[in-house]
């Protein structure tokens, strides 16, 4: 898709606007989305920050005074890559380097977990055209799971049953793989 802004490179954002029972879309490239600024309005809708909402969401300042300690140090933790602390990304709202994703993950683990209903991780669609193995790959981390409830409820022949879904499951992935070289 092509940028509905310079109409010559792709577009890499898409933002979509519900007004009035209507929706609009609009679909920018990086360079024509800087341009526009980090507040963006669209069909004169309110104003859209992605450093206020990361704010919002990042501000979890503890209700009891022996917690401040605690949160207080976990805010002055900085990346060993690029330096940038804690508070640096709520203000600017993206990190500095990759590392920081990892330097990080303590306070980002429970904010991911509210925007994704409790879960740690996206368990989003993948495209078939390049999600390959990965559809293979879940399902096994799927069995793994309810193979172990299973035993933990003692229903050890449903749970072999299982083990031998993951046992197939994984030979047809490593005999994909070894036809793929």
């Amino acid at each position: 898709m092509i940028c509905q802004e310079c109409n010559q490179r792709p577009a890499t954002l898409h933002f979509t606007n519900y007004s009035n029972g209507e929706k609009t879309e609009l679909h920018l490239c990086e360079i024509c989305a800087q341009e526009k600024g980090e507040l963006f309005m669209m069909n004169n809708g309110p104003a859209f920050s992605i450093n206020s909402l990361l704010a919002g969401l990042l501000n979890m300042e503890p209700a009891f005074p022996e917690q401040k300690k605690e949160f207080e140090a976990e805010q002055v933790a900085q990346c060993p890559q690029c330096s940038m602390s804690f508070p640096q990304f709520v203000k600017v709202g993206r990190f500095g380097c990759a590392t920081c994703y990892d330097a990080f993950r303590e306070q980002l683990t429970p904010i991911v977990r509210r925007l994704h209903s409790g879960n740690s991780m996206h368990n989003g669609k993948i495209p078939k055209r390049v999600g390959g193995d990965l559809h293979v790959r879940k399902t096994i981390d799927q069995l793994k799971q309810t193979m172990k409830s299973l035993i933990s409820a003692e229903e050890f022949e449903k749970a072999a049953e299982t083990r031998d879904q993951i046992r197939e499951l994984e030979r047809k992935l490593s005999a994909g793989q070894e036809g793929g070289e």
